[in-house]
């Protein structure tokens, strides 16, 4: 009965940060805007920064293995009696693969925050303006992503330490 309630949350918290991840990825990932400045038509996108289209790829990832790894749960559930964590071979890889996961997450979007903070603020000893005066909408929703990155790492440090506990209770 513990190990089912286990797989359950176990699998809730997949889905989440497959959320997470994936809506991160979306709103940051999709995100362009156009604006004329001095009669001239401008289109900031995310590959203007190149921390967040990173930080995109990164987080495509990311919900990609979620996925991956919530389906592997699934199957181990309903073909065998001890679910997921059954060989040690496979918690150690899950294990792994979760924490690296979770930290490249984090890395990527702190990256991608990093830029947008230039963004913001500007740096007056490079001559860069702020551009978020310019596209307000662009750096919101750039905001937004972040914000579900960050979440979605958060949740992926939650998976990861569930993971460790399924390890080293075999």
């Amino acid at each position: 009965m513990r190990m089912s309630k286990l797989l359950k949350a176990e699998s809730l918290l997949r889905v989440l940060c497959l959320v997470l991840a994936s809506m991160a990825a979306v709103l940051i990932g999709l995100d362009t805007q156009t604006k004329t400045v001095f009669f001239v038509r401008r289109k900031a996108t995310v590959k203007d920064l190149e921390a967040l289209w990173i930080s995109t790829i990164i987080t495509s990832i990311a919900a990609g293995y979620h996925l991956l790894q919530f389906c592997r749960c699934l199957a181990f559930a309903w073909l065998t009696k001890n679910p997921c964590w059954s060989n040690k071979f496979m918690a150690w890889a899950s294990f792994l693969l979760d924490q690296g996961v979770t930290y490249v997450t984090f890395g990527g979007i702190l990256a991608g925050m990093q830029a947008s903070m230039i963004a913001v603020t500007g740096m007056r000893a490079l001559q860069w303006e702020k551009l978020c005066n310019i596209y307000a909408r662009f750096c919101d929703q750039v905001a937004a992503g972040l914000v579900c990155g960050i979440a979605a790492s958060l949740s992926m440090a939650v998976v990861s330490s569930v993971s460790a506990y399924h390890l080293f209770r075999l």
